[in-house]
């Protein structure tokens, strides 16, 4: 039966395999998709990225990306390539790739580069994983473990909880880009920079900076009991310690031009002057346990012990050892009273403990309409509020079965938080901006740090992460830095 077995996977494996030539190693890839379908592939899904996070509305620095990644791209193994590169506008640490050549970065990575050559060498990473095919590899190894899984289970007759078993597997062996990937794009990154004229040495660098980041929010995420955030990569370790980094790096300085691009500072801080740090208007912010939101004129409150993750499409409320859990989005009201609104959402779905509640003389609001439904053994807490045009929907749900009385207080206490800003709430919503600065002769970073101190959480390390200073570095006169207004 195992011989059976093993034959009937050997021949789908045979049957779903497409071989190809990998265009950076010329070896032989295991891929289900032609160069044409990748194309198509990141063509398809590149309107939806930008539907879930819009363009960062800039139009000389998307210009100056632009200009980089072609360049980069130009001395890249697949040159031919119709490459798109976009600087969205997110707080996020990040930048990532789609195939077919669709490179994105956030403006919230951006913030923390020092120079052109750190940019481009984060460009030089991603285009990496572009020309090795990386993303194509990964979605056919997703696919064929799919399909291969669902018949080798078939085969043999295995309940949902082996197919369950088999498909947490898979996604384990295959989630992410491996180490050897990261590295590989780290190697191509640095021989795209030398190739187009910077210093591949560059690369080590933004590694430190980014590694820097990255310790800073893990050390962050620990101390608010929540999962770190970061870019992907090898950057949760220093370039000082990471041998193989180190010659994978400088084995692209055999592509080095004679005189490389001067690594000018102060140019890179005038590109991003002005450029939002931290949340934009559109997009509120967290400050102090609160939700502060500008265009919507509101705040919502989180009880002591609880976190708020500001998510684009939503809000969440997190409790402490994430025991609960409170979304909320935000809809149209179009006229309708909140219980018309509570009865649409829920679509007919049968109720419990369902009321209407007066919270307070607030212009503009309406009561809050609230009901209970129940998802198989769990319990959900609906809220519905109406501001003005504008649906607040709450959603509770509390992860042990049977604890929703512990937490549904709670629920309540943060949906009926919702209110207008006060003057001083105004000012704390305003977005932080990067400015560029001559430091002078006995500055410090605590000094400068103290307009933002009330609007920025440990406003000191961000200075020092934003100048490549963390954990204790000082302006030096000469030496342009990023600040904070």
């Amino acid at each position: 039966m195992l011989r059976r077995l093993s034959s009937l996977g050997l021949s789908i494996a045979l049957t779903l395999t497409g071989c190809a030539t990998n265009p950076v190693t010329g070896g032989r890839d295991f891929v289900l998709m032609s160069e044409e379908q990748e194309i198509e592939l990141g063509r398809d899904f590149h309107p939806r990225m930008l539907e879930q996070t819009p363009v960062y509305e800039n139009e000389a620095v998307q210009q100056r990306v632009k200009e980089i990644g072609q360049r980069l791209a130009e001395n890249s193994h697949r040159s031919d390539l119709d490459y798109t590169f976009t600087v969205l506008d997110s707080p996020d640490v990040n930048a990532f790739a789609l195939p077919g050549g669709y490179v994105y970065i956030t403006r919230g990575i951006m913030a923390y580069f020092n120079s052109e050559a750190e940019l481009a060498g984060v460009l030089g990473h991603e285009i990496g994983h572009v020309t090795a095919r990386h993303g194509v590899q990964r979605h056919s190894a997703e696919t064929a473990s799919s399909l291969l899984g669902a018949l080798l289970i078939a085969g043999t007759g295995a309940g949902a909880g082996a197919a369950e078993l088999f498909q947490t597997a898979q996604l384990a062996a295959i989630r992410g880009y491996g180490r050897e990937q990261e590295l590989q794009a780290d190697r191509l990154g640095a021989e795209y920079l030398a190739r187009s004229g910077y210093d591949s040495e560059e690369m080590l660098d933004v590694v430190g900076v980014l590694a820097d980041q990255e310790q800073y929010a893990m050390q962050q995420a620990r101390d608010e009991g929540r999962e770190p955030s970061g870019y992907h990569g090898l950057f949760s370790t220093h370039p000082e310690n990471d041998a193989r980094l180190q010659e994978v790096v400088r084995a692209a300085r055999k592509h080095q031009a004679e005189n490389p691009r001067t690594a000018s500072r102060a140019e890179y801080v005038r590109l991003i002057e002005g450029m939002p740090f931290g949340p934009s208007a559109d997009q509120g912010t967290v400050v102090a346990h609160q939700f502060l939101h500008l265009g919507l004129d509101a705040s919502v409150q989180a009880p002591r012990g609880w976190t708020i993750v500001n998510q684009p499409q939503r809000l969440i409320f997190q409790g402490p050892d994430d025991a609960a859990m409170l979304v909320a989005t935000i809809g149209q009201a179009e006229g309708q009273p909140a219980r018309e609104l509570l009865a649409e959402r829920l679509d007919g779905a049968e109720t419990s403990d369902a009321r209407t509640i007066d919270v307070g003389p607030y212009d503009g609001f309406t009561a809050v309409t609230m009901a209970r439904t129940q998802i198989g053994p769990r319990q959900l807490r609906h809220v519905v509020i109406r501001k003005g045009e504008h649906a607040w929907f709450f959603t509770g749900l509390a992860r042990e079965r049977g604890a929703m009385r512990e937490f549904d207080d709670d629920f309540l206490e943060i949906a009926t938080s919702l209110d207008r800003l006060a003057p001083a709430q105004r000012k704390q919503a305003q977005p932080l901006e990067i400015v560029g600065y001559d430091p002078e002769s006995g500055d410090t970073y605590e000094a400068l740090a103290e307009p933002v101190a009330d609007r920025l959480d440990d406003a000191v390390a961000q200075l020092r992460l934003l100048n490549g200073d963390w954990p204790d570095g000082q302006p030096e006169p000469g030496h342009p830095i990023k600040l904070l207004r």
